[in-house]
């Protein structure tokens, strides 16, 4: 089983899981603020093959702390190569790689006390009960999180005796993150936390999620679901080819992509010459069916005036306005022209 290992104590307690270390820790164990100064991961230029491939090429990555960061891309696109790479589990080619200033493949000793990993499967011996594996993680730690809080947290409380094989996905899904963050990590690597698992353990992941982000710790999270992404990430990052090929916070990306569009239904049939005349010249307004009205374009707080003013100037009484803004997902196909699964 690969663990991030550290100093051995005791764990700490209370009523609610916080990765700030407790009060009294000597002020040379907390992370100093300065640090916030560099990124948590700083990437330029990686290139990693395998054989004749190049999985990774050139690809550029810059990850803030204290945020949360999304990597999004189809299969193979190389973005499980790039978090393997940063865990120090695979050495790249070209190219450097700096994880919260450390070199990951050779400055591991001192990077792995440091960050927490969550591992899809493998390298764990299935005969071991769930507790024992979590409270073995928490014992190589100098200021654990406290372990029946967090098992209650995610829902394991009830399986801590159940060996590993015994554990149902979703169970070895919620112990694998129990184990990346028992140990209060500064950053934390989460592959897929929520897959396979049930609507209220996701919401439970969620906040676990946001309550590190709110202590301060960094969070790289790859995942397929992209309103995961929009719901949890600061920032997100899309890579095809071994490259990214967009980086910016949800809300950037989104308006980024394809134009957004508002409708409204009045009735049929209306001069939509006069109402173009009013709007930005990149803007276009069609009836899509009798009565049903669409306009593209940039939309802004003005513009929705231009067109509740023409409504009124050419008595329209609007039944229903709404703005469809372009989602995530829009702008990930628009780019990659693949499903996520894909």
């Amino acid at each position: 089983m690969r663990e991030t290992a550290g100093k051995t104590s005791g764990e700490t307690s209370g009523p609610r899981l916080r990765t700030a270390l407790p009060a009294g820790v000597p002020r040379a164990l907390r992370r100093l603020p300065d640090m916030r100064e560099e990124p948590a991961v700083d990437i330029v230029g990686l290139v990693k093959r395998y054989g004749s491939k190049t999985a990774v090429d050139g690809l550029d990555l810059s990850v803030a702390r204290a945020a949360v960061t999304a990597v999004l891309g189809p299969n193979g696109a190389g973005k499980t190569t790039t978090v393997e790479v940063c865990e120090g589990y695979r050495r790249p080619d070209a190219g450097t790689v700096r994880v919260l200033g450390l070199d990951p493949v050779t400055e591991a000793a001192a990077l792995r006390p440091r960050i927490g990993v969550m591992l899809q499967s493998g390298g764990v011996y299935s005969g071991a009960r769930a507790e024992e594996m979590l409270r073995h993680t928490a014992g190589l730690h100098a200021h654990p999180v406290n372990v029946d809080h967090l098992m209650e947290r995610l829902g394991l409380a009830s399986c801590g005796r159940t060996p590993y094989r015994r554990l149902s996905g979703g169970q070895q899904q919620r112990l694998a993150l129990a184990m990346a963050v028992v140990g209060r990590p500064e950053l934390v690597f989460l592959d897929e936390p929520t897959a396979g698992l049930d609507p209220q353990a996701r919401r439970a992941t969620w906040e676990l999620v946001r309550d590190l982000r709110r202590d301060g710790v960094t969070v790289v999270l790859t995942t397929h679901y992209m309103d995961e992404a929009e719901q949890l990430a600061d920032d997100v990052a899309i890579v095809d080819g071994g490259k990214v090929i967009a980086q910016g916070s949800p809300e950037q990306l989104c308006r980024g992509g394809a134009e957004n569009t508002l409708r409204f239904t009045g009735r049929p049939g209306l001069d939509l010459a006069s109402l173009l005349k009013a709007l930005p010249s990149d803007s276009t307004a069609d009836e899509l069916t009798s009565g049903s009205y669409r306009v593209a374009g940039k939309i802004d707080p003005q513009l929705l005036a231009t067109v509740t003013s023409w409504c009124a100037q050419n008595g329209v009484m609007p039944d229903r306005i709404s703005v469809e803004r372009h989602t995530l997902e829009d702008v990930f196909l628009e780019l990659t022209g693949k499903e996520l699964r894909a």
